[in-house]
């Protein structure tokens, strides 16, 4: 499989909007929220240094290592969630004419919709892990940046709500709903405290820029 990551910004668009199978709405859901992380780290990198925020170095430098463990770890998702794909586009397409097939079908569709489902479960962590390091990249970083911090929840926030709906999608078809109904139940609370806090960190932006 292609490295997706290694794509140009054109390529990965051009291939996203084809009939292509991957990359698909997960991957994207990761990306966004890798960019979304990288600008947070921009904020920190425009800090670092100065001296008028050197109260603040040790912290900046936390969360700037911190940023970049963030944005590796949602970029390789974007391959994780092709890979997890791939089975279960195989086992849609295995036969299903006799009970055997039927049983041996669901089986697999469990095991490959488990593995698929957890993938933007993933994601959605590690958004709101950058969600958390944008907050105190907000409120520390230099007031040059803010409005780049603003988009950095925006984009996080928009990678943690896409990967919500990529949970669902995976769960709405497994016949153990004791387990989908769990993941559904967490990913609802991720939202729900991912959606907050980037709510919070947009207000708080929005209002530094325009009470200047």
């Amino acid at each position: 499989m292609e490295k997706l990551t290694a794509l140009s910004c054109e390529e990965f668009v051009r291939v996203l909007s084809s009939a292509a199978p991957v990359p698909g709405g997960g991957g994207a859901s990761a990306l966004v929220g890798a960019i979304g992380m990288a600008l947070g780290s921009m904020v920190g990198s425009l800090t670092t240094g100065k001296k008028k925020y050197a109260a603040v170095e040790e912290d900046i430098q936390r969360l700037l290592a911190r940023s970049q463990t963030i944005q590796t770890e949602l970029l390789a998702l974007v391959m994780r969630d092709a890979e997890v794909f791939e089975p279960v586009a195989k086992a849609y397409g295995m036969p299903s004419a006799t009970d055997a097939e039927k049983t041996q079908k669901q089986q697999v569709m469990e095991k490959v919709l488990r593995e698929a489902a957890l993938v933007p479960a993933e994601i959605m962590d590690q958004c709101i892990a950058a969600l958390e390091v944008t907050a105190e990249f907000a409120q520390k970083g230099s007031a040059l940046t803010v409005s780049d911090a603003g988009v950095s929840a925006t984009a996080c926030r928009a990678g943690l709500e896409g990967a919500s709906l990529n949970v669902y999608i995976n769960t709405k078809m497994m016949k153990d709903r004791e387990f989908a109904d769990r993941l559904n139940r967490e990913t609802q609370e991720k939202v729900a405290r991912g959606a907050k806090l980037a709510e919070e960190i947009f207000t708080n932006v929005t209002q530094k820029l325009i009470n200047q």
